[in-house]
Formats: structure tokens, sequence, C-alpha cells
């Protein structure tokens, strides 16, 4: 006797797979692929001089290009690292997360051009706006991810345990003060822009610097 095979409302309403629950490994494997295009997009944006005497100068006279390089360099790889370590606490994502996410991926891939626009217009007449733009760029992106921690530490069933909660929620803490000083840096753009971008340094190498004080999440990773 044949068995009739469940219907889909039955799949539906199996509350071992709940429907808001997705699959972690998409969202990350996304999410490290626009990681990964955006930094490549970075450098791509880097002016070749087309010189055939005077190199060291032509480079030299680049120094905008470069150094906005390297703030966004910097600060992608900050939030790439921090952005590993909240999946290392996740164990199942929903439609918030993924909405989220989006969202910060979103600002994130308009950091080159944002980049771009600052290095071109340092020196010039739109040195406001340009430095104002990429200062609201970077400020937009680090308060969806700080966002996306916020709700997942109000989440602890999508969390692998207990003790992420606090993790997610230590993290979230420790990032506030550099997103005051990325909000002054955009308040600076409007008046004195090259210390804003001196501002932007300082945010983009703390958050750079600041997973390795995710200490306990660092031994979770050594331990799997």
């Amino acid at each position: 006797m044949l068995m009739a095979a469940p219907d889909e409302s039955t799949k539906r309403s199996d509350p071992g797979h709940p429907p808001h629950i997705l699959p972690t490994d998409r969202l990350n494997a996304f999410a490290d692929g626009v990681f990964a295009i955006v930094i490549t997009l970075l450098v791509l944006e880097l002016p070749v001089p087309e010189v055939a005497d005077g190199l060291l100068w032509a480079l030299l006279e680049q120094w905008p290009d470069f150094l906005a390089y390297i703030i966004s360099f910097v600060f992608i790889g900050g939030f790439w690292i921090t952005h590993a370590a909240i999946t290392r606490l996740t164990e199942q994502e929903d439609q918030v997360t993924f909405r989220l996410t989006l969202i910060t991926l979103f600002f994130i891939s308009l950091i080159p051009f944002s980049t771009s626009l600052m290095a071109t217009h340092l020196t010039g007449s739109g040195s406001r706006l340009s430095v104002l733009l990429y200062g609201l760029n970077l400020l937009i992106a680090s308060i969806m991810l700080s966002g996306i921690m916020r709700y997942l530490a109000r989440r602890r069933e999508l969390l692998v345990d207990d003790l992420a909660e606090e993790d997610v929620d230590d993290m979230e803490r420790k990032r506030r003060s550099g997103i005051i000083f990325n909000a002054i840096g955009v308040l600076l753009a409007l008046l004195f822009p090259p210390l804003a971008v001196a501002a932007y340094i300082g945010v983009a190498f703390f958050f750079f610097l600041q997973p390795l004080l995710y200490k306990r999440i660092i031994r979770r990773s050594l331990k799997t």
C-alpha cells in the first residue's frame, strides 16, 4: 500500500522547520562575495600614471587616491572581520536579519563610488561635499551593522547559545564609540574637511583593530 506524500501545507507547518528561518550559508556566502567584489573595485579605481618620465612624482601627486583607498580598505576589512564574528555566533537567520544584511551590503557596495568621489575632489572646491558624502556612507553602513547586532541580541533563539547573546551585546557596545567619532567626522566635513578625513582614518583603524578584543569569540573559533 502506497503512502501519500505529505502536502506542502504540512511541510510549512512543521515546527522543526519554521517558515521564518532561512539558511545561514546562503547569506554568508553572498555577503563574503560582496565584500570581495567591493575590495576588488577599490583597487581598480586607483589610477595608473601615464607618463614616460617622473613616475615617482606622478605617483606622489595621486596621494588623495591612495589615502582614500587605504581608509576604505581598512574600514571594509574591519567590517568584514566583525561580520564574520557575528556569523560565528549565529545559528539561524530569519527574514529580518536577511533584510538588514542586504541593506548593510547596499551601503558597503557604495564605498568604491564614495571613495573615488572623495579622492577626486579632496583638494578642490568640492571637498566639503565629497568628504561629507563619504563619511555618511561609512556612518550609515556602521549603524546598519550595529542594528544587526542589536536585533540578534534580542532574538536569542537565533544564536548558538546563551553566552552568544552577551557576546553580541558586548560587540555592539564597543562599536558605539567608533560610530560617534564617525558622526563627528561627518560634522567636521562641513567645517574643515582635512580634519574630517583624519577622523575617518581613526575610525577605520578602530573598527579594524576592535575585533581583536572579541577574545571569547576567538576562543570559540579555536575550539571548533
